[in-house]
C-alpha cells in the first residue's frame, strides 16, 4: 500500500478542515486535505449558507407584504421555488468555486474520498495511506434523529427540507433551537401555518431567558404557534401528511414534519475509537489545545463537545495551524463566540447570560434597552432590544439582542465582552446616528450612570 506524507493532515473540510489547511499552508506547511464530499462541509452546502439565502428570500417576501406601511404599493404574490432554489445553489456554488480556487492557489492537496483513520497518524482513503507528522481530525456532524423518526417524504431533517420542491401549506416543527427557530421564522414568511414543538420550558434554550421570552413573543405574533415543555412521543405519515403524538396522548397533524433537534458528531464512521482516540457522549475528548489523547492529533471543530457553529470551527482550525507551527495562539474560549439566530426577528449574543454569569460570578446587574427608542429600528419596524449584563461594578460579561439586524451588531459587543471592558469603557465612544449599533451604546451609558433615553 502506497504512503503519502505531509507536515499537517486533515480528515474533513469544511469549515475548521479548511480554515487549519489554509492557515497552516500559510506558515509554509505541507498540507493535505481528505474530504468524502465536497470542500466547504455542512455550513456551505447543507447547513449556514442556503438556510441564509432562503431566510433572506424570507425577508424579501415580509418586506413585500409590508410594503403599504412604508408608502410602497407592494404586493406579496408567492413563492417561485425553481428561482428561489436557483438563487439558493448560484449562491453555494460562487462561494465553492471560491474555496477550491484558494486552496489549489496555498498549494493545498485536496483528496476526494472518505477518510479511516487508522493510528499512527495515518489515513486510508481508498487503500492508499496518508500520513502527517501531525494529523487533524474535522469530521463534522450530522443531523440527530430520534427512534421512530425516520427521514421520509414527508418526515424530514434539515437537509431534505433545503430541497422541497414546494412551499407546504402546513409545517411542525420538532425543536425549538436555533435550526428549528430559522427555518419556522422561513416557512412563515412564505404563508405556511407553522407550529413549534419543543421539549423544554423554552425556545433557544441556550440564550438568556430575557431572549428567549422576547422571541417567543414575537413569533406569536407573527402568527407561529409555540407550544414548549411538550415532548412528543410518536410521529407517523399519513396519506395526506404527518401525524405526531405528544406525550399527553394527544395529536398534532400537517403536511410535513421537520425534525430539528439538533446535530450530532461523526465520529462513528472513521475509525476514531476503533484505533484509540478517547470519545465522551461520541465526542473526541480534547485539551485545551485541541489535543486529543495521542500524540501531534488534534480534533476540531463539532466533533469537539460545545458550540456547534461553523464560525468555532473555523477559529479552531486557525489555533491548531498555528499551534502545530510553533506559535502561541490564544485557545477558542466558547463563551467569547457569537451566536445568532437568523429568524424574523433575529437573536444576537456573546458571553454569559444573566443566569449563568450570576452562577460563575455572584452579583451581577443587567439593564435593558427597548429598540423602541432607536430610530433606526423604528425606520425598519422592528421590535426588540438590547440587554447587557455586567458584574456590580466590574465588567460586562455578557450582551444579549434581539430584534431584525441586530446580528449585524455582535462585532462591538464582542470586543467588550472579550477585552473584559467596563461600561464606563466603552460609554464614550461615539455611535454613528441613526443607527442599530446606538442602542448598544446607550445599554452602555445607561450602566455607566449617563442614561439618556432609558426609563430610570
Amino acid at each position: 500500500m502506497e504512503t503519502d506524507q505531509s507536515d499537517v493532515l486533515i480528515l474533513g473540510g469544511g469549515s475548521a478542515g479548511y480554515a487549519c489547511a489554509l492557515r497552516a499552508a500559510q506558515l509554509d506547511k505541507s498540507v493535505t486535505l481528505i474530504e468524502a464530499r465536497k470542500v466547504g462541509g455542512t455550513c456551505l452546502h447543507n447547513g449556514c449558507i442556503p438556510t441564509k439565502a432562503i431566510l433572506h428570500a424570507a425577508e424579501i417576501a415580509d418586506m413585500t407584504r409590508a410594503g403599504t406601511r412604508f408608502g410602497v404599493r407592494s404586493v406579496f404574490d408567492g413563492v417561485d421555488i425553481e428561482s428561489l432554489h436557483e438563487y439558493r445553489d448560484g449562491t453555494i456554488d460562487k462561494l465553492y468555486t471560491g474555496l477550491r480556487g484558494l486552496l489549489a492557489q496555498r498549494g493545498v492537496r485536496t483528496v476526494e474520498g472518505f477518510g479511516t483513520f487508522v493510528g499512527d497518524r495515518t489515513i486510508v482513503v481508498d487503500g492508499r495511506r496518508y500520513t502527517g507528522d501531525s494529523v487533524v481530525l474535522a469530521s463534522g456532524s450530522r443531523s440527530r434523529t430520534l427512534p421512530g423518526f425516520d427521514a421520509g417524504p414527508r418526515i424530514l431533517t434539515s437537509a431534505e427540507a433545503l430541497t422541497l420542491n414546494h412551499i407546504p401549506d402546513s409545517v411542525i416543527v420538532l425543536g425549538g433551537g436555533v435550526i428549528g427557530v430559522e427555518f419556522a421564522s422561513a416557512w412563515r414568511s412564505f404563508d405556511a401555518q407553522v407550529t413549534i414543538v419543543e421539549a423544554l420550558p423554552r425556545l433557544v434554550a441556550g440564550e438568556d431567558n430575557w431572549a428567549s421570552t422576547q422571541l417567543e413573543r414575537a413569533l406569536r405574533r407573527r402568527g407561529i404557534s409555540v407550544r414548549t415543555s411538550t415532548p412528543v412521543s410518536a410521529a407517523a405519515e399519513t396519506d395526506d401528511g404527518v401525524r405526531i403524538t405528544l406525550s399527553d396522548g394527544s395529536f398534532l397533524s400537517a403536511d410535513v414534519l421537520l425534525v430539528a433537534v439538533g446535530r450530532e458528531p461523526r465520529t462513528d464512521e472513521s475509525g476514531y475509537a476503533e484505533n484509540g482516540i478517547v470519545l465522551d457522549r461520541g465526542f473526541v475528548v480534547t485539551d485545551d489545545h485541541l489535543r486529543t489523547n495521542l500524540s501531534d492529533v488534534y480534533a476540531a471543530g463539532d466533533i469537539v463537545a460545545g458550540p456547534q457553529l461553523a464560525h468555532r470551527g473555523f477559529a479552531h482550525g486557525i489555533f491548531i495551524a498555528e499551534h502545530i507551527a510553533g506559535l502561541s495562539p490564544i485557545p477558542v474560549a466558547d463563551h467569547l463566540i457569537p451566536r445568532i439566530t437568523y429568524s424574523h426577528p433575529e437573536v444576537a449574543s456573546v458571553g454569559y447570560s444573566e443566569e449563568s454569569a450570576r452562577e460563575r460570578f455572584g452579583d451581577v446587574e443587567s439593564i435593558v434597552y427597548d429598540l423602541a427608542g432607536n430610530g433606526r429600528s423604528r425606520i425598519l419596524g422592528t421590535s426588540g432590544g438590547v440587554k447587557v449584563v455586567r458584574a456590580v461594578g466590574g465588567p460586562v460579561l455578557g450582551v444579549h439582542m434581539v430584534g431584525d439586524r441586530v446580528g449585524e451588531l455582535i462585532g462591538e459587543a464582542q470586543l467588550t465582552v472579550a477585552w473584559e471592558a467596563l461600561p464606563s469603557d466603552v460609554a464614550p465612544f461615539v455611535h454613528a446616528h441613526p443607527t442599530q449599533n446606538e442602542a448598544l451604546g446607550e445599554a452602555m451609558l445607561a450602566l455607566a450612570g449617563k442614561g439618556l433615553h432609558v426609563h430610570e
